[in-house]
């Protein structure tokens, strides 16, 4: 099948590209700078600058992944603006895509998976979270919300939705890892604040699979977490990559000093939840890797 994918050059894009594409699919991909990921890209993918330039070959389905990186600068209030804009625009984009294809007597996607984030349910402290939960309100929980009511006018023109509420992505090459590593292998890594804070995690390759399920099951619909079943603490987080990487973690952080450095946006660092994939594994999803200690051991030897 044809499925666009937005975001398509990010660190879970690429991957996902390159999965449909060995599958047999075709891939259609949205940027806002097509020469510029090129590069990134399998050379089969189809890239343009605009949903709306995909109405002369309507996708199959969709995958919206775009959205700028909530974790990139300081929340000012203007950040805060482009971060739920950065997600709110292009979806809204996505939903006209479908309109017009009806328009013009075209076929609308069979399905879109939109993207969402383990902040939809703010600061959870130590309770076990499942889709169920109910949110703790503050700028993530807002951000997320915002950005998953932007993809439910899709469902009234008949394309299945599902919404994946991912934790942190692992993998080398980016995603969280990538600002981890370098001080954990030189022996300066340490807890954030208490470490007590619960960091849903899951691997890259375990995401991408649950994202080609979610495509493919035509019973599966609605809100799922995308994390692995086993979150674990900050402090446990830490202990187990110092341990994978033979180096000690011996230089906490201090809540006060994140506070003092990133101001709200800390809060990504000194909160959490302790967030399980129960839907996902209610319908038959097996996880390649389900611990962190099988996965740190699978990136690492890289």
């Amino acid at each position: 099948m044809r499925v666009l994918i937005t975001g398509g050059s990010g660190f879970v894009g690429q991957r996902l590209c390159e999965k449909l594409l060995a599958q047999g699919h075709s891939v259609q991909v949205v940027s806002r700078h097509p020469d510029r990921v090129r590069e990134k890209l399998p050379q089969a993918c189809d890239i343009r600058d605009s949903a709306l330039g995909f109405v002369d070959s309507p996708p199959e389905a969709i995958v919206n992944l775009a959205g700028e990186s909530i974790a990139g600068k300081r929340w000012s209030e203007g950040q805060k603006n482009r971060l739920v804009e950065s997600r709110v625009k292009t979806t809204h984009q996505l939903v006209t895509l479908c309109e017009q294809l009806i328009t013009s007597g075209q076929p609308v996607p069979k399905v879109m998976v939109s993207g969402s984030a383990m902040g939809y349910y703010g600061d959870q402290g130590k309770r076990m979270v499942t889709e169920k939960t109910v949110p703790h309100d503050e700028f993530a929980h807002r951000l997320c919300a915002r950005w998953e009511t932007a993809a439910e006018p899709v469902k009234a023109l008949g394309v299945r939705l599902a919404i994946l509420r991912t934790g942190l992505v692992l993998d080398a090459g980016g995603g969280t890892l990538e600002k981890m590593l370098p001080p954990f292998k030189l022996g300066l890594g340490g807890r954030f604040g208490s470490g007590e804070q619960y960091m849903p995690w899951v691997h890259r390759d375990d995401l991408v699979a649950a994202i080609i399920l979610l495509l493919e099951d035509d019973e599966l619909s609605g809100i799922f977490n995308g994390s692995a079943p086993h979150p674990v603490t900050n402090a446990e987080f830490v202990k187990t990559l110092a341990r994978k990487l033979h180096r000690p973690a011996i230089f906490p952080v201090p809540a006060f000093v994140l506070k003092a450095g990133l101001g709200e946006m800390s809060r990504l660092l000194l909160t959490g939840a302790d967030m399980r994939p129960a839907r996902l594994e209610e319908a038959g999803f097996k996880f390649q890797y389900p611990t962190l200690d099988k996965a740190l051991g699978a990136i690492l030897k890289r």
